[in-house]
């Protein structure tokens, strides 16, 4: 039985053997053909290069305190909000921005919902003007401008405005 296992272990051994030799040949073959065609059509591709640049950027910088550079970047930054705020805001941003935590359903202390013309009827019959001083100085639990007396009156309107068009 001794000669029988030692043949058995010989011819594995064999098998394993080749199959480890068809294996680094073959990795040797696929390397050569990749080294031979990567340059060609990978390293050498601008949208590649491209690309790698972009992941190898630095994003951001140092700007040490009292350099011109850190003057410079403030006075963007302030250029481009006083940019944002000279910009005025739609009748459907002031309402998102505002309206809608207190007019969105089922509406908060007795507020009209969005769209619901019974809600709306009485405040509508007293007319435009009567609805925009409440508004905007506030009526009953709402707040003045409903709590953003950063925004303009013509904003304020133009929510008003937004909000009275969806009960048509």
């Amino acid at each position: 039985m001794r000669d029988h296992d030692q043949q058995f272990f010989d011819s594995f051994m064999l098998v394993v053997g080749i199959l480890i030799g068809v294996a680094v040949a073959l990795f040797l073959i696929v390397g050569r053909i990749a080294s031979d065609t990567q340059g060609e059509y990978v390293l050498d591709d601008p949208t590649v290069q491209a690309e790698i640049e972009r992941r190898i950027a630095p994003v951001g910088q140092v700007v040490l305190l009292g350099s011109d550079e850190l003057a410079a970047a403030a006075e963007a930054a302030t250029a481009a909000a006083e940019r944002a705020d000279a910009l005025p805001l739609t009748g459907p941003q002031v309402y998102e921005s505002a309206c809608f935590v207190c007019h969105m359903p089922p509406g908060v202390q007795g507020a009209p919902v969005l769209g619901d013309q019974a809600a709306w009827a009485d405040r509508v019959a007293q007319g435009m003007d009567t609805l925009t001083q409440h508004v905007i100085e506030g009526f009953g639990l709402m707040p003045p401008k409903g709590g953003r007396t950063d925004l303009a009156d013509e904003e304020i309107v133009a929510a008003i405005e937004h909000m009275l068009d969806q009960l048509e």
